[in-house]
């Protein structure tokens, strides 16, 4: 099997267990569903294990299939800084790339990510500015900055978007929270529960759950606190005062150890939310450094989070 080929197999093992369907990933490529089965029944026959366990409404990964996958998306992002490294040997990228990005993502997820790139193209210099505040792209920023990576929905259509990660939100609250307040089964029943919650602009898909085939609010009747940062509200959900709604990218280590506990997460985690992480630029801006870094943050982040990938394997262990 050649390199191409390796990389092609797993990134769409990859779609299929994001999209949760093979029919939804053979949309991504020039494959018909069926097309997609055979080539992940081949690829099954080739490790000698099944990763998926199909149903006539879904697709969902086995046990092994979620272990394989952070090896997977591992592959791939070694393949990629493999071909970096040798791109950079040969035509030597350099320059500044300006980013960006805002302060919890960039701390926990987007720093080290560059670093790694860094490494692999010596020529490039980054300048990361990480802030609190919501970024306006209009007017002079837009010189000041190559990429600005947003978090959730987008309403500018002038710019350009590349999708980086999918974003899922899970809620949570500390065990002894709900040691003193007991557990609710269901999320009517957060009515009768402290919450904390963002302070005015919520994020559009915060406390929405479907039930009924449709999207319905359902949130806690008193906020113990609202904050117009996630990481206030982390530390307050950690800290015991309530019940939180927060992204997977925030929360999942604090998940995986047990210091919060995830509430509606009997059958895995929530789909993904429309909205993702992206980054944004203006066409007639980008420049080829732009593009590779674009590029290695597509290949750390996608097309499933390693950050998900991890709980949805720690829940299905629990």
């Amino acid at each position: 099997m050649n390199p191409d080929s390796l990389t092609e197999q797993l990134s769409l093992f990859l779609d299929v267990l994001e999209t949760g369907s093979f029919s939804a990933a053979a949309r991504r490529y020039p494959l018909t569903p069926s097309a997609v089965a055979r080539r992940i029944d081949a690829l099954e026959r080739s490790l000698g294990s099944q990763l998926f366990s199909r149903s006539t409404h879904a697709v969902r990964a086995t046990a092994a299939g979620l272990a394989f996958a952070e090896r997977a998306r591992r592959i791939l992002a070694e393949l990629h800084l493999a071909r970096a490294e040798a791109v950079s040997l040969s035509s030597a990228p350099e320059g500044l790339i300006r980013i960006d990005a805002p302060a919890p993502f960039g701390r926990r997820h987007l720093a080290p990510a560059i670093a790694e790139f860094l490494t692999a193209y010596p020529g490039l210099d980054v300048q990361l500015r990480l802030i609190d505040s919501f970024v306006d792209l209009h007017g002079t920023h837009l010189g000041e900055v190559d990429l600005v990576l947003r978090i959730g929905p987008l309403a500018d259509t002038r710019l350009v978007a590349t999708a980086l990660s999918p974003m899922v939100r899970v809620v949570c609250a500390s065990p002894d929270y709900l040691a003193r307040h007991g557990m609710p089964r269901s999320p009517s029943e957060l009515l009768e529960h402290d919450g904390l919650d963002w302070d005015s602009l919520a994020p559009p898909y915060a406390w929405r759950f479907e039930q009924d085939g449709k999207l319905q609010l359902c949130r806690p009747r008193r906020l113990r606190m609202t904050a117009n940062n996630a990481e206030a509200l982390l530390f307050s959900a950690l800290a015991g005062l309530g019940i939180a709604h927060l992204p997977t990218w925030l929360i999942s280590d604090y998940l995986l150890r047990g210091e919060l506990l995830p509430l509606f997460c009997e059958s895995g985690l929530p789909a993904p939310e429309p909205s993702g992480i992206y980054a944004l630029r203006l066409e007639r801006e980008t420049d080829s450094r732009s593009r590779l870094l674009l590029e290695f943050l597509k290949a750390r982040f996608g097309p499933v989070a390693p950050w998900d990938l991890a709980l949805q394997s720690g829940l299905q262990r629990s």
